[in-house]
């Protein structure tokens, strides 16, 4: 037969009510109690049902994952992150994939509410409004977006867009073009903002060359447009679309770094396997989404603390992308 609450009970000497206050919050039961519940949970194999406990805390032991683009190789490790550090803390993870729409998120967000206990929403597309009036409904975290009154976990792409201008003012590029994002990204604005400021620092000329898609194919693009510039040195949103200026610029026959160096943003797996081996900034990818996750449960167990942020370190990865500025 099957082993019951009441079987854990009996045998720690608690109540079954104990039982259950213990598995669901064991931080707010006495450490003498927990300790013989624990016990006899480990000795009796006791597993408990989900539903069962859902009816006694009113949670339903699911948390929500959203992200703008599941194929971009980002998220990835975002993702296999949460769902790892969910896993030990007994929780499931729902994943959406919004498709690049903030329409999509927030419909997507207010579909899921009932199935789910709260969100992480990873680089959310939406506006600060709609994120704030999510957050008065709902337990949200968001990584890689900061929104005042909303918990947030992101990456210091200050210190990581100070290394790259600096790298690249060493090396005598004067004149970088940087390829935009998404509009409606944060961090996109956020490094448009960073690197106004860095490159008028150390006397570099940054060029905007607009918004392109955060994609292999909107590098592609962009890449005629980058070189019509004159500039000697590119940055771009994502490594995904720096490979799309990659690719392009070797059917033009177009060296690098010989004629132009490339710096991404993101550390993606891909980025040291190309050729040439992609100059980056590294995100700390992993450690946001378990930090998200630590963040959310702990928003659920006390939700009156003030939202919390946490800003993770970023590290620039120097490959064969970049290298002196050319001569004339």
């Amino acid at each position: 037969m099957a082993v019951t609450i009441k079987d854990v009970a009996r045998l720690a000497g608690v109540s079954a009510s104990s039982v259950c206050r213990t598995l669901a919050a064991p931080d707010k039961v006495r450490p003498d109690t927990r300790e013989r519940v624990q016990r006899a949970v480990a000795e009796l194999g006791y597993y408990p049902n989900r539903a069962a406990r859902g009816l006694i805390t009113g949670r339903t032991g699911n948390l929500g994952l959203i992200v703008p683009d599941i194929a971009n190789p980002f998220f990835p490790d975002i993702i296999k992150a949460v769902e790892a550090r969910a896993r030990e803390l007994d929780y499931a993870v729902f994943l959406a994939d919004t498709d690049e729409d903030p329409a999509a998120e927030v419909a997507l967000i207010r579909a899921m509410s009932k199935q789910v206990d709260g969100f992480l929403l990873v680089s959310a597309r939406c506006s600060d409004d709609e994120l704030r009036s999510v957050y008065r409904d709902l337990p949200v975290v968001v990584v890689q977006r900061r929104v005042r009154h909303v918990p947030a976990v992101t990456f210091d792409d200050h210190d990581g867009i100070l290394q790259a201008v600096g790298h690249l003012a060493t090396l005598g590029h004067r004149r970088v073009a940087y390829v935009a994002g998404p509009r409606t990204s944060w961090s996109n604005k956020e490094r448009q903002r960073i690197l106004r400021l860095t490159t008028s620092a150390v006397g570099v000329e940054l060029v905007d060359t607009g918004h392109a898609a955060p994609t292999l194919d909107g590098g592609t693009a962009v890449a005629d447009l980058v070189l019509a510039t004159g500039a000697t040195a590119v940055m771009t949103f994502n490594d995904l679309m720096a490979l799309g200026l990659l690719r392009r610029f070797r059917a033009l026959g177009v060296e690098v770094p010989g004629d132009i160096s490339v710096v991404g943003f993101d550390d993606i797996p891909l980025a040291e396997l190309v050729d040439p081996p992609l100059t980056t900034i590294a995100l700390a990818k992993q450690k946001a989404g378990r930090a998200g996750i630590d963040m959310l449960i702990g928003l659920l167990n006390n939700p009156e603390t003030a939202a919390p942020r946490t800003v993770l370190p970023t590290q620039l990865t120097v490959r064969a992308s970049t290298g002196p500025a050319r001569r004339g």
